[in-house]
């Protein structure tokens, strides 16, 4: 998941740099959002992990 954000990232960054600027705010937009599901995912998965007693993959 991490991936993609980075890849709407990059594409919103072309983008912008193209001078197309309302596809580089939809894309720097799917980025955020996947970023932040991203997140909220891993802090579940950590807290969960937490409660059984096992320690995260390395």
């Amino acid at each position: 998941m991490l991936h993609w954000a980075l890849v709407f990232f990059v594409v919103a960054i072309v983008a912008g740099l193209l001078g197309f600027t309302g596809i580089a705010g939809a894309a720097a937009e799917i980025a955020k959002i996947i970023f932040f599901v991203f997140l909220i995912l891993l802090v579940i998965s950590l807290l969960v992990n937490a409660l059984k007693g096992k320690s995260p993959p390395m």
